[in-house]
């Protein structure tokens, strides 16, 4: 795991950009320079994109969800809130829109995102207040929506996701972005605030339909969907904007990077290594089954020890009161399954980011015996998983994981060892 996440170290895939051509050419042909980092790596990615190039830079915003000890000089930060906004993501995200904004044809406006950056950089859309925003992102999540549909709505709720603050700008655009989806989709990574979007007012709508219906959110989120579909605002820049003929984003750190990482080390420590393929998503504590039932036909032929690397990010539906997160969830799941893998088995499920769900704890570790350790606890798994309450069951085992923030987030990762 800690290799995984050494692997998408966000600072290290900035520099190696940085000796890309095609990024140090526009870099070096601006007249002035902006940088605007969103995301919870924003601070590592400022420090080393203003570290690796000569380049004087004019304005520097950073926008994530602490100040951090260590800036370049002369830059701004703006702390904001995950999972959901506050008053410090609107402001972020409104400056980020001057910057934007008072940039001229020659000049060159830099944007580093990370994962976490929808919250983080929030900017409501006329005629939405932040605490509808953030009330209809809380019930999205609770309703198990996938971070496409979440992201869907929040684009149509906002006046700087979809493209947006890439059409505020009038020179060009360049954005490097660490991937924290399945797919590494631009459009969906920080809900895209710089590339086309084509997705629409209809489809936002709908999620929220098929996640609640219209009456389980604010009035005004569901008005401004309607007149967005009946045409009264413009949908978010699509393919073929001229607003983005300029701006050129790139993803420098694939999703895939912390698989890359964990496989490496485990081949050096005599694993035989088996990668999934197709991600891992759905209600954690269903798809964590299924997901070890699928892994244990994979490997029934291989040699032992195996190590089983998956990633995706699975989603909870909230039921109970308790404290936990989705790669809590999905840890206990797999533990009343493991015995399909044999009696030497080990697993765990964390967040690259080190924070699951509302948690200090990147996630938690399960084994052949952590059910009959329960037992003499007394601690009874379904109950825990039934309020929602990992967390505790975890922590009175001693098994969970606490990485601590790791600036960085590329979705949840599984690592699965059988002897």
């Amino acid at each position: 795991m800690r290799a995984a996440i050494d692997g998408v170290d966000a600072g290290g895939l900035v520099r190696r950009a940085l000796d890309d051509p095609d990024v140090i050419d526009p870099l070096q042909r601006a007249r002035s320079v902006d940088v605007i980092a969103a995301g919870k790596a924003s601070a590592v990615m400022l420090n080393a994109f203003e570290s690796s190039t000569a380049v004087p830079l004019r304005r520097v915003l950073g926008i994530g969800p602490h100040r951090p000890a260590l800036l370049p000089e002369d830059a701004e930060w703006q702390s904001g809130g995950h999972p959901l906004p506050n008053d410090g993501s609107v402001a972020g995200a409104r400056r980020a829109l001057e910057i934007a904004s008072a940039s001229g044809p020659d000049d060159l406006l830099v944007v580093l995102l990370s994962g976490g950056g929808s919250a983080l950089m929030t900017l409501p859309a006329a005629g939405i207040a932040l605490a509808e925003k953030q009330q209809t992102a809380r019930m999205l999540m609770a309703q198990s929506a996938d971070i496409y549909q979440l992201n869907t709505v929040r684009k149509h709720l906002s006046a700087i996701k979809g493209g947006q603050l890439a059409a505020a700008a009038r020179g060009q655009v360049l954005t490097l972005a660490v991937s924290d989806v399945v797919g590494d989709d631009l459009s969906v990574i920080a809900s895209g605030p710089t590339v086309a979007d084509e997705s629409t007012y209809a489809q936002a709508l709908e999620i929220l339909r098929a996640h609640g219906g219209e009456g389980a959110y604010p009035a005004a989120v569901v008005e401004r969907l309607r007149q967005g579909v009946a045409g009264a605002w413009a949908e978010t820049p699509a393919t073929g904007d001229a607003r983005l003929r300029r701006s050129m984003a790139r993803v420098i750190g694939p999703q895939r990077g912390a698989i890359d990482g964990a496989e490496s080390v485990a081949r050096r420590l005599g694993y035989h290594v088996h990668v999934v393929q197709e991600p891992v998503t759905g209600e954690a504590r269903t798809s964590a089954v299924a997901h070890v039932e699928r892994v244990a036909a994979a490997i029934r032929s291989l040699p032992r020890p195996v190590c089983v690397i998956s990633s995706g990010e699975t989603t909870v539906t909230v039921r109970g009161r308790g404290k936990g997160g989705r790669n809590q969830e999905f840890a206990l799941a797999m533990a009343s399954v493991l015995a399909l893998l044999g009696e030497h088995v080990a697993a765990t499920s964390i967040g690259t980011d080190g924070i699951d769900g509302p948690t200090d704890a990147a996630g938690a570790i399960v084994d052949a015996l952590t059910l009959q350790r329960a037992r003499a606890a007394s601690l009874a798994p379904d109950e825990f998983l039934n309020d929602n309450n990992t967390y505790e069951f975890f922590e009175r085992l001693g098994d969970l994981i606490k990485t601590g923030p790791t600036a960085t987030n590329v979705g949840d990762l599984q690592v699965i060892l059988a002897g």
